[in-house]
Formats: C-alpha cells, structure tokens, sequence
C-alpha cells in the first residue's frame, strides 16, 4: 500500500465557503473516481501520491454509505452522475463478504431505502433475527456496529416489515446493548462496560461515531416504534454533544463516557464536520423538534476555513475534502493525557498540526446522505426538504 502524503501545514488562505448544495454536488462528481469498475465496489481509500490520486482496496462498507448518499441525492431530484444499481447488485450477489454485525446491519439499512420488497427474502437469507450474538462485535456490544444493526432493524421497520421474525426483540436487545454503553450525559463508550476491569476501562471511552451512530439509531427507533425513551435519549446526546462543540467548530475525536468529558480533540476529521455531525443533528432535529442548525453551520465552516490552519479543506479540482488534521505520536499522547485530566481545554498550535491529503468514499456518500434530501430554494444556501418528510411530534425536550 502506497504510504499517504502528510504534509505539515502552518497556514493557508481559507477558501470561498461553500453551500450545502455546492458540497453535495462536489461529494457527487467526487465519487465515480472511486469506484472500482470491474468490482463495482468502492475503494477503501483514496490517496494523493506523487503520482496523483490512487484507490487502494475495496470496502462493502464504504459502498454501502455511498449507495445511501447517492439513492437520497437522487431521490431529491438530482441527477446522478454514476448509476447505483449494478453496485447494489455486485453486494447482494454474494453476500459472503458480511462477516461483522455491523455490515449486516448496514445492508437491511441499505435495502430499506434503496429496495425494500427485498426485505423478507435477504432477512432469512442473512439471519439477520440471529446476528447480535452470532458474531464478535455483536457480542462484545460495540457501540457503532450494534447501533448500525437498529438502524437496520428499524429502517425495516418504517419500510413495513416490522413484523419479520424476531425482528421487534432484536431491536429491544439491541437498545439494551448500546444502554449498556451509555454514560450519565449521554455519551457513549466504545463497547459495553461488562467483564473484565480492563474491558471496563476501555470500554467507557468512545470516539465521534460512538456518539453519531447510537444517536440516528435511537431516533430512527423511536420513528419506527414510538417509544419515548429511544426519543429522548437520541437528544440527549445530540445535546451534549452540541455543548462539548470545539471553539472553533470542531468535533472532537474521543469522549469520556462516565464524565462527559472530551478526552481527546485530535485527529479532527473533515467527514465529522461535513457529514457525520449533520446527520447526527437532523436525525435528532426529527425526533426532537429541535433546532441544530447553529451548531451544524460551526462544524461546516471549520472546513472552509475557519480552523486551526486557517484553510479550505475542500479541494474543488477534485471534487473531494481531505481528510483530516492531526498531531503526531508524542503530541497526541501528550494531548490525550493533559485532556483527560482536565488540564487542556483549547486547540493545538497550527505549527504541531498536519494534514492528511487523502479522502475515503464514505465521507462523500455521508455527505450526500445528510444533505442529499434537501434542495436549493431562492437562496442556494438555504436548504428545504425536497419531498414528504417523517413527522415531527409538537412536543419537544425541555
């Protein structure tokens, strides 16, 4: 594998803020580049090199993410400029690859919105009523796969094939799993805190995506079977997570589950700030009837700009936004230890910070998957619903 171009960085001029009309439609031509055309399965990375832009491997996964993005675009009315349907059969064809638990949920997440009458044949056909124990990280309740598995199992749901068998009960068992997880504030660890005091102590720290996925999976649960806990504890952590913002907008990477506490701030991730966040955010929106756009608008225009480098990560020519900043080994050490000791609370200097010049598929079909249903009205910056939206009950969380 070719190794990634890091390149330091100690300042650039941030670029034109873009809409989020402009991003998606970046995230759209961005993709095709990536996808392998023999396999028509997406790459796992792509790289800048010496010798320009490289895909390296193939990942279901990431595929997965970018069907989801691309089906919402075009669901929206857009016009996509590769077709969806020969990749979504390349995965169904053999489905061998599904090895974890949580790309056997992205795929009923998958087919629910892309293909759904072919909900009750794959179901059996995967086991997908067995899989929490069936495999490791099912049974060592890892927050993000397990939370990828009740979206699956409640996007089915709302799809109307809630009655597939054992599907309710998985769904109750997974939420018991990821509860498990749960700290005071609403963070997450990385996996459930049971077993060992090692496991424990592992367990209770957990990244970004430990608090993105859990937060849509509840929201979409609480879509499918309206029950109030799932609501309000998919605004808890939107909530939480919306207070421990970066100064500048920035995501951070791990949280402390029992204190809520950010444990580490870098690597700062571009798909965080893009993508992953609005997702979180619209998704609890839904549920709540909150309003995250401030926060959501913070985390966009740390991309544009307004960062630690002061400059654009977003590469038009490419059609792609780099992928992060981060600080080296010792650094980062240093950072994680002052962090979870309360004894840091800003942002690295510019000078110890670098960049990571690749871009991965997924970031761009999240993109699109969190945008995507939106179209531009008169301003291009002010996006609306491009078709019927899920309700919103009037009551909010106080």
């Amino acid at each position: 594998m070719t190794e990634p171009m890091r390149t330091r960085v100690s300042s650039a001029d941030p670029g034109s803020p873009l809409s989020k009309a402009d991003l998606c439609r970046l995230a759209a031509d961005g993709l095709p580049p990536m996808l392998d055309p023999e396999s028509q399965i997406y790459c796992s990375i792509y790289n800048r090199t010496a010798a320009g832009m490289v895909r390296e491997g193939l990942s279901p996964r990431y595929t997965m993410m970018v069907l989801l993005g691309l089906h919402r675009y075009q669901q929206s009315g857009h016009a996509l400029p590769i077709s969806v349907e020969p990749t979504l059969e390349a995965l169904l064809r053999d489905t061998k690859w599904i090895d974890n638990l949580g790309d056997l949920g992205l795929l009923l997440w998958t087919c629910a919105e892309m293909k759904p009458g072919i909900l009750p044949d794959l179901y059996t056909r995967i086991a997908a009523g067995q899989a929490l124990g069936r495999y490791p990280d099912g049974r060592r309740g890892n927050t993000m796969e397990v939370s990828w598995y009740l979206t699956g199992l409640a996007s089915c749901a709302i799809a109307g094939y809630g009655d597939l068998p054992g599907l309710p009960g998985r769904a109750v068992e997974a939420r018991r799993v990821l509860a498990a997880s749960c700290g005071p504030t609403g963070v997450y660890g990385h996996f459930s805190r049971t077993g060992s005091l090692s496991s424990s102590l592992r367990g209770r720290i957990g990244s970004f995506a430990d608090q993105v996925y859990p937060t849509i999976a509840l929201a979409r649960a609480w879509r499918a079977w309206g029950e109030e806990e799932t609501r309000a504890a998919s605004g808890a952590t939107a909530q939480t997570m919306c207070r421990l913002q970066g100064p500048q907008g920035e995501w951070s990477w791990q949280y402390d589950s029992l204190t809520g506490r950010v444990v580490t701030r870098y690597p700062v991730y571009a798909v965080h700030q893009h993508a992953m966040a609005p997702m979180m955010l619209l998704e609890a929106a839904e549920a709540t009837g909150r309003d995250y756009s401030e926060w959501i608008d913070r985390g966009l225009a740390w991309i544009s700009g307004a960062n630690e480098l002061h400059r654009s990560f977003i590469e038009p020519e490419l059609s792609l936004v780099w992928r992060s900043i981060f600080l080296g080994k010792t650094d980062t050490l240093a950072d994680c230890v002052l962090r979870f000791s309360g004894i840091r609370t800003g942002t690295a200097k510019a000078a110890k910070l670098q960049v990571c010049y690749e871009c991965r598929p997924y970031e761009l079909g999240w993109l699109l998957y969190a945008f995507g249903r939106f179209r531009a009205d008169r301003d291009a910056a002010q996006l609306r619903p491009a078709g019927a939206e899920m309700t919103v009950p009037a009551a909010t969380l106080g």
